[in-house]
């Protein structure tokens, strides 16, 4: 192998070892996002987003770099989650664009790539911010250009190129006034420092050191579960039928005559089936694999200890009951003329998007962005000419803004940021129009209506001028924090006060989640009757995790 030339081999162990160190360090990304909510953010986003480009690549036999380029950026498009993920995936499509006629690439060629996958990312975000992910990518890809000749090492031009996005990576805070105030780096900057060190050390043959634990089986199961292709495959070819998780407590005298080795206990697994994920601590294994015969896989397992916390779950039977009630039939009758596919997460809410109107409700939102083939696979279960997409947070607008490039159907996107946001949108919706006309009515009447939603702070933090402690009960209006309180109707009632602030406020509606209680909103009734007398009130049983209460006034 040459030091001046990089080959599609070498490139794809690059990437599958970045993909690896960001999934180590997805966490310690995570605590860097500036709010403290309690949501899988920066870190998860652009871990599963990478993880996806990933497994594409592990599938091309081929060493033709334009090859190994071109599945890495189809595997970031389909996973895309979040802001950062879509961001991610549009800095390596501009690079595969570059490269796509390329068996290998000089120093010079791997320069040029770097600025086409910048001058890509920045066309798809509408307002670029500086002190971003956006950021360490244009001064790693000017250094990139700066330094490359063909007669360089590529081991010193990409130590060079990393250094430069570390030190872009620092100068963050300077840029982006938040993030000086809260004390730390930008969370999608360091997701690509951190998939650009992998790829160092990748080229100098080295390992990446694993600082820090890997995230939970459930977390993991959940993310990245049996769902990415449901839509486009039949039942009967699901290979590994029987969804299975449990976990093993180890047991001395067994572990004696069996010595538990991770490794090796993942490798012999992995001959009985696909979506494999083992997680161990020092007193338990969880599992979770996708196999023919699950009694064959716990009968494995019990040689360490004993079966703990089985579940066993039929694919089949899941696969036809999601998507097969109606899939043959689906494909072959006539589409409707338009449709709307909208993103909410809590049963109530779902349920209340349909009753406005919603075609597919796609279950996601803070906890877990669904990526650009969730929505995707949503559009086509739509079955529609054209159809309307309402995200309902800002984290899921530019995932949902690629669909068109995977899906027939004329997608159009109306960028709700909230779910009352798009309520208020589904209530303009009129079928009779035209999609444009609909875009516009509906991007209209979500600018009507103020959203508040209550929290709780999951680290210490300072923002906005506020200090925040753990556990700390917030209350956020349009995405800026404006009350915080350890006392959570207290924290409420300084929320309803900051959001019903205009005589023209006629009605608060009350979305009550998972964590609310009906004492609380009796309260909640009360002090609205008693401080704002002319305005109405609405409750609903949203059921949403994470946030105790969203809020909305009209």
């Amino acid at each position: 192998m040459s030091n001046h030339t990089l080959t599609g081999e070498q490139f794809a162990q690059m990437v599958l070892l970045g993909a690896n160190h960001l999934s180590n360090q997805s966490q310690m990304i995570d605590s860097l996002n500036v709010f403290p909510v309690p949501d899988g953010d920066t870190g998860t986003n652009m871990n599963l987003t990478m993880t996806s480009g990933a497994s594409e690549v592990e599938k091309v036999t081929s060493d033709h770099i334009g090859e190994v380029a071109n599945s890495l950026a189809k595997g970031l498009l389909m996973g895309a989650r979040g802001n950062s993920g879509v961001i991610l995936s549009q800095l390596f499509r501009g690079f595969s664009k570059s490269v796509k006629e390329k068996e290998t690439l000089t120093v010079k060629d791997l320069a040029d790539a770097l600025e086409s996958g910048v001058e890509t990312a920045y066309k798809a975000v509408m307002k670029p911010v500086e002190g971003t992910l956006l950021t360490v990518a244009k001064d790693a890809a000017n250094q990139a250009k700066n330094i490359a000749n063909d007669d360089q090492d590529l081991v010193e031009f990409f130590t060079a190129v990393l250094d430069e996005a570390k030190a872009s990576l620092e100068r963050t805070p300077e840029l982006l006034p938040v993030l000086k105030e809260v004390g730390v780096v930008d969370s999608g900057g360091q997701g690509l420092v951190t998939v650009y060190e992998g790829f160092l050390a990748s080229l100098k043959g080295e390992e990446v050191p694993e600082t820090q634990s890997h995230p939970s089986l459930d977390d993991m199961v959940s993310a990245e579960h049996h769902k990415m292709h449901q839509d486009f495959m039949e039942t009967e070819d699901i290979e590994f039928g029987y969804c299975t998780e449990f976990m093993v407590k180890f047991e001395e005298d067994k572990l004696q005559n069996n010595p538990f080795d991770e490794d090796a206990y993942r490798h012999e697994l992995s001959e009985y089936g696909d979506s494999l994920l083992v997680v161990a601590d020092d007193e338990v294994v969880k599992v979770h694999i996708h196999a023919e015969h699950p009694g064959e896989v716990m009968n494995l397992a019990q040689k360490y200890g004993s079966l703990i916390n089985i579940k066993i779950e039929n694919m089949r039977e899941q696969h036809t009951s999601i998507v097969g009630e109606q899939p043959k039939e689906q494909k072959n009758s006539p589409k409707q003329p338009l449709a709307v596919v909208t993103v909410g997460m809590g049963q109530g809410i779902k349920e209340m998007f349909e009753s406005l109107g919603a075609t597919v409700v796609i279950e996601g939102g803070q906890t877990m962005n669904p990526s650009t083939q969730d929505i995707a696979t949503a559009v086509e279960q739509a079955n529609a000419e054209k159809v309307l997409v309402l995200p309902n947070n800002k984290n899921i607008v530019m995932a949902a803004e690629q669909v068109n490039e995977l899906v027939e159907s004329e997608v159009h996107v109306v960028p709700t940021k909230t779910v009352p946001q798009g309520m208020s949108a589904m209530l303009a919706l009129n079928l009779e129009a035209t999609i444009d006309d609909n875009v516009t009515s509906m991007s209209e009447a979500m600018q009507h209506v103020k959203t508040g939603q209550l929290t709780y702070a999951v680290r210490d933090t300072q923002i906005d001028g506020r200090e925040i402690q753990e556990g700390n009960f917030m209350g956020i209006i349009d995405g800026s924090i404006s009350a915080v309180n350890r006392d959570k109707l207290e924290a409420i009632f300084e929320l309803l006060n900051n959001l019903i602030n205009d005589e023209e406020d006629e009605i608060v509606t009350i979305l009550q989640g998972e964590e609310g209680t009906d004492e609380e909103v009796q309260r909640m009734e009360e002090y609205i009757e008693e401080h704002f007398e002319e305005i109405e009130v609405e409750v609903h049983k949203g059921q949403q995790p994470i946030y105790s209460y969203i809020l909305s006034v009209e």
